[in-house]
């Protein structure tokens, strides 16, 4: 058994390998950047070295200093964990070459599954149905477009090298190759070395689901069942769940037992995911393997009770698969919720800055939390911008689900925007529920999904007193002139309070012991609010008593009851500015570097136009003109980096 292993990666995937490495006594070594000196992953290791600078190219995908630390510190074997150097072939081979095990499949099948236009061919020759599309090494525009009319629109513009939904892009018709082309091949670049694209039938509606499978050096290969991944956005997976609610028995078999073949095909050695597009006929089709360990493979654990990591240690040293296939079980369900440092509602941007607390209740046998951050925590523009991973599991789905909902409510993030609303909102959702989504379905219902939903009344009396009793509490409230509580001698007045829930809103609000009245808009609400039992509060919005739970940080409020309200409390008469006209000064959403240039000073452009392409947190974000008019001063340079809400451009209208 591996003794010492060095974990080549960071943030919750390497804090999930040191859970393993803890139970079954491997001496656990973290690397880390210069970012990351302080990082949960390497509080938590039991040694660790520093690889060099922030940017992940200078560190985490930095093979010669990776493997110098595993000589330095002795290690007996790399673990890449997933992105990374988790599917680079080279780096797998320059293991062997240092005599370190690599925590992983051989380097001939990660290269032959690592090209998707080569896989293809490998697994079709196995019997594995594939998708029509083009897969050749003329890349010319015009080979591309001829291409194109022959598969058929809609189609897949993607790259034939990385994952993660970088370089894909749908095209619905032939104006809008071109652009399609230019943009994914850029992306592609950028994040993997390769800009080759390939072009494939794009399936309507259709859905995602993966086999877990694993190998081992003796030619033995099995499956560990699948999961469904079709909530998505921008090809990069939110929720994933096992077994998949829409696939019945003969489909699951006939496509775990394409998996395994796809596996035997390459020789797979250790964990290994085959991804599967599944139409609504029920026909699916082989997409791509990765050849690592998943982001989602805890749902995975929950349903079989395996921990995956421990097989691909066990395997790694050598040894056999622990279980035969007939002895790997498939029961109850799970579902898992991935959790980022990001706002839906300004088009998924990521957001840095530091995670002031990060609460989450007590795991159990139900539901875990896998996560690479802490309370003080920092989330870089350096790398992906996940928080956690939210796992829970039941007999059924259905109670899998409840119990999803209950740990997503009961989850707070403070100091960054994130993802919890949206999480909240999917997991709600009927179509959800009933476990009728497709890959498109979050595009469609976003609107619905980020819309700004009124707080339960409960909700606002509660914030309403706590604001008021803040304003009692305060520290210059030491005398009856001071206090602002709005007193007079025919008794208290109503005072005004500002709550942001998102929206602000300024209301009067009058407190007479355990009653309240507030009034925002015209709409009077009255109540009483008193202390519970554990710490809950009791709360009669005038419909009946209700018990709350409620988690604090300053003035930021998360109210639970039958939803979680978000609530700030806020100045009631916050001092307004006017900003200048966003359309005039086109600015960078985040920070990171600017990658191409579209225009120059005198240039005109009309309302839309690409301007700019801006790359941070691993994504491609085109910066378009807000109006048309004259490019009159052009405010950065290609390569230069820029700060989040950095102007870039003066246009003026004509």
């Amino acid at each position: 058994m591996i003794r010492r292993l060095l974990i080549a990666n960071r943030g919750e995937i390497a804090c999930r390998i040191i859970r393993s490495c803890r139970r079954l006594g491997v001496h656990a070594i973290a690397v880390h950047s210069e970012a990351d000196r302080g990082a949960r992953h390497v509080r938590l290791a039991d040694e660790a070295a520093c690889i060099g600078a922030p940017p992940a190219r200078e560190s985490y995908l930095n093979a010669a200093a990776v493997i110098a630390a595993a000589r330095a510190t002795r290690a007996d074997a790399i673990h890449p964990g997933y992105g990374f150097l988790s599917e680079n072939a080279e780096f797998a081979a320059a293991c062997a070459a240092a005599g370190i095990v690599f925590v992983g499949p051989p380097p001939a099948a990660i290269r032959a599954m690592g090209l998707k236009h080569e896989a293809k061919a490998i697994v079709s020759a196995a019997g594995v149905p594939v998708v029509p599309g083009y897969m050749g090494e003329d890349q010319s525009p015009a080979r591309l477009a001829q291409e194109a009319a022959r598969v058929g629109f809609p189609l897949l513009v993607k790259a034939v090298a990385g994952g993660g939904g970088k370089g894909m892009r749908i095209v619905r018709s032939s104006a809008e190759l071109a652009e399609a082309v230019i943009g994914a091949r850029g992306e592609a670049e950028n994040a993997f070395g390769d800009g080759r694209l390939m072009l494939e039938r794009f399936l309507e509606r259709p859905r995602h689901v993966e086999v877990q499978v694993f190998g081992d050096a003796t030619g033995a290969c099995l499956h560990l069942f699948e999961r469904e991944c079709s909530v998505q956005r921008r090809y990069q997976k939110i929720i994933e769940e096992s077994p998949s609610p829409f696939i019945d028995a003969a489909t699951r078999s006939a496509m775990t037992q394409a998996a395994v073949r796809a596996a035997r095909a390459v020789g797979y050695v250790n964990a290994g995911t085959v991804e599967f597009i599944v139409g609504a006929d029920g026909a699916f089709y082989f997409m791509e393997m990765n050849t690592r360990l998943q982001v989602e493979h805890p749902v995975t654990e929950f349903v079989t009770g395996l921990d995956l990591v421990e097989w691909q240690l066990r395997v790694a040293s050598g040894e056999g698969l622990p279980l035969a296939q007939d002895a790997v079980r498939q029961r109850g369900h799970a579902i898992e919720a991935r959790l980022y440092s990001e706002d839906p509602r300004r088009g998924f941007l990521p957001s840095v800055g530091t995670v002031e607390r990060f609460v989450h209740p007590p795991e159990d046998a139900g539901w875990r939390v896998d996560t690479g951050i802490e309370d003080g925590d920092a989330v870089s523009v350096h790398y992906d911008p996940m928080i956690a991973k939210v796992i829970a599991g039941g007999a059924d789905r259905s109670l899998a689900l409840a119990r999803l909902r209950h740990a997503l409510d009961r989850t707070a993030v403070f100091g960054v925007a994130c993802n919890l609303p949206l999480l909240r909102a999917i997991a709600r959702h009927p179509q959800f529920e009933a476990g009728g989504v497709d890959t498109g379905f979050v595009d469609r219902e976003l609107e619905s999904l980020t819309r700004e939903t009124e707080p339960a009344p409960e909700a606002l009396l509660l914030a309403a007193a706590i604001a008021l009793d803040d304003r009692r509490a305060a520290p210059d409230a030491v005398s009856p002139w001071s206090m602002a509580d709005a007193w007079r001698m025919g008794g208290a007045g109503a005072q005004s309070i500002g709550l942001r829930t998102p929206g602000f809103r300024r209301l009067r609000a009058r407190r007479r012991g355990e009653r309240l009245e507030i009034e925002a808009d015209g709409a009077p609400l009255a109540g009483r609010v008193r202390p519970g039992e554990d710490g809950r509060l009791r709360v009669d919005p005038g419909t009946g008593e209700r018990e709350l739970e409620l988690i604090r940080h300053g003035r930021r409020l998360q109210v639970i009851g039958v939803q979680a309200d978000e609530i700030v409390i806020a100045p009631a008469w916050p001092h307004e500015r006017g900003v200048e006209d966003a359309d005039a000064h086109p600015a960078s959403p985040l920070p990171g570097r600017v990658v191409d240039l579209r225009v120059q000073a005198g240039d005109t452009v009309a309302k839309g136009d690409v301007l700019a392409v801006v790359e941070g947190m691993k994504m491609q974000h085109a910066i378009r003109a807000g109006r048309a008019g004259r490019v009159t001063q052009v405010l950065a340079r290609a390569g230069e980096l820029v700060e989040a809400e950095a102007v870039l451009f003066d246009i003026e209208p004509l």
